[in-house]
């Protein structure tokens, strides 16, 4: 009789498991350290110099004031030459335009937002002068080149990937809202910036805090059957300085600055108090609120408060600022002066061809056209029978906007899932960017003010290729499917782009073809 060890079939030999086509060559780019080393600089020095590439190249064109290009670029050449902001005659874009620059007055002109802004934009002015677009332009567009960097660094910080960073601000290098806002002289996207770079200092705040609580408390716990009651009270934290630093920096820029201060504060006490649960600390909640929460207070907003007050140092040095005598005591002007703005901001209801509020910000109903020129056919240069027009359009690259939009759905499901603190993060920034608008459905505002929203949609985007391109753990054909997807994705992202490119820096094209750009009846 056969025994039951020589009736016991041996075990199938399973497939072995092989890379995928992209794995294979991620891992020869990054298996060598050296190389690794390389690319950590190599990948965002690239990217950030294509970014650069698009948004300065014929930059001076067009030469016109476009948009609110005629507030902001005259408030900051009056900036330069007086310390503050100025009033001009009628017709001074055409003179401004013409060269004669000077044509200014010494009285203070009222002016609705904080003078950093138009600092940044009087350095172009400083370094090139005024006489062209590049002057006016060209801090901006190094202001938007430097987005495309600092994102990478945040997506870096996230997703701990080279890939998926670079590819988070690759998506931003080539996406006409981020190339457009960095190419038109608004304040935008110096708001923009200094709202992403505080997030990644409390990004690594919340790294290095973490640890710390957790340290600290381990510590502390003498006897691990006695309760901690109580968590570390933590005032060596840097990075929330340094946050506090970009987020009075964003609030005078614009006043949206102080929903990411507000959001970004609320950010970290929360996430302070969930570490402190996690260490086993027993009164978790009022140990973040009560005793930590304070500390949290005086580490991010009276420096935000003083740098804030400091970007008006010129209003308050000069007399010739708007309101700035109408008391004895400077500070006591300044108060009243934002009295003013307030009354101005709460009040504004101004009818706008291109006026588009919050709610619609995600279906892009409404892109903004910043600059229009039409030739008919036969004059200039203009050789279409359909006529030529010249377009400065703020529409986002469609194929990122809907994606990155979607994305921000799949990382809220995501979040509900997992409880990832990172998913968390980007879903603040996605907050406190975006729902402060919605409580104001009658205000004047307009899409292009989802550059400030921008970074974290990529963000969410990046979060969703990955998952995409597929764990680890799944099969090769999963695998290999869901890189092949993410390669197209990339792939149609650079086409759409390319052909958009011309709409959103200004050049000549056929009429026709500018509505073959025009997919809705908003979009015209």
């Amino acid at each position: 009789m056969t025994s039951t060890a020589e009736m016991e079939l041996p075990e199938p030999l399973l497939p072995e498991e092989r890379e995928t086509a992209w794995e294979r060559w991620r891992d020869s780019l990054l298996g060598d350290p050296r190389r690794r080393r390389l690319l950590r600089w190599l990948v965002p020095a690239l990217i950030t110099l294509l970014a650069g590439v698009l948004r300065i190249w014929n930059l001076g064109h067009p030469h016109a004031l476009v948009f609110d290009e005629t507030y902001y670029v005259k408030d900051a050449w009056t900036l330069l030459n007086l310390g503050h902001e100025a009033s001009w005659p009628d017709k001074a874009d055409e003179s401004f335009l013409a060269g004669d620059t000077d044509a200014f007055t010494t009285d203070g002109s009222f002016v609705v937002h904080p003078p950093l802004g138009k600092w940044i934009i009087a350095l172009g002015l400083m370094a090139f002068g005024p006489g062209s677009g590049w002057g006016w332009r060209i801090a901006t567009a190094l202001v938007g080149t430097a987005a495309v960097l600092v994102l990478y660094l945040v997506a870096k910080r996230l997703s701990g990937s080279i890939l998926f960073a670079g590819i988070a601000a690759f998506l931003m290098a080539i996406d006409g809202l981020a190339i457009v806002l960095s190419r038109v002289t608004l304040l935008d996207t110096s708001l923009m910036v200094f709202v992403l770079v505080a997030f990644w200092f409390v990004l690594i705040d919340h790294e290095r805090s973490q640890a710390s609580v957790q340290e600290l408390t381990r510590l502390s716990d003498d006897d691990s059957l006695r309760e901690l009651r109580w968590g570390p009270v933590l005032w060596n934290r840097p990075w929330i300085v340094a946050a506090g630093v970009a987020l009075g920096a964003a609030t005078a820029v614009k006043w949206s600055g102080l929903y990411a201060l507000a959001g970004l504060g609320i950010y970290l006490v929360v996430t302070d108090a969930l570490a402190r649960r996690r260490a086993g600390v027993a009164y978790w909640p009022w140990d973040a609120v009560l005793r930590q929460g304070p500390v949290t207070f005086l580490l991010l907003v009276p420096v935000a408060a003083l740098v804030y007050v400091a970007s008006w140092t010129g209003w308050l040095v000069t007399a010739g600022g708007y309101d700035r005598t109408v008391d004895a005591n400077p500070l006591v002007s300044l108060w009243k002066y934002h009295e003013a703005i307030y009354n101005f901001h709460v009040g504004l209801r101004t009818e706008h061809a291109y006026a588009s509020p919050a709610w619609q910000w995600p279906l892009l109903l409404r892109p903004t056209a910043m600059y229009w020129h039409s030739e008919p056919a036969g004059e200039g240069a203009c050789a279409a029978s359909s006529g030529c027009v010249q377009v400065v359009w703020s529409v986002p690259n469609p194929l990122i906007w809907y994606a990155a939009v979607a994305a921000v759905l799949f990382v809220v499901y995501r979040f509900v899932r997992t409880r990832d603190w990172r998913y968390a993060a980007v879903l603040t920034g996605v907050a406190i960017t975006y729902v402060p608008w919605l409580l104001y459905p009658d205000r004047t505002i307009f899409q292009f003010y989802t550059i400030a929203i921008l970074p974290f949609m990529l963000l969410a985007l990046m979060f969703a290729l990955r998952e995409v391109a597929g764990p680890p753990g799944a099969s090769v054909y999963r695998r290999a499917s869901g890189q092949g997807v993410v390669v197209v994705f990339l792939a149609v992202a650079v086409l759409v782009s390319a052909f958009f490119y011309p709409l959103w820096t200004g050049m000549e094209v056929p009429y026709d073809f500018w509505r073959l750009h025009a997919w809705g009846n908003g979009w015209i």
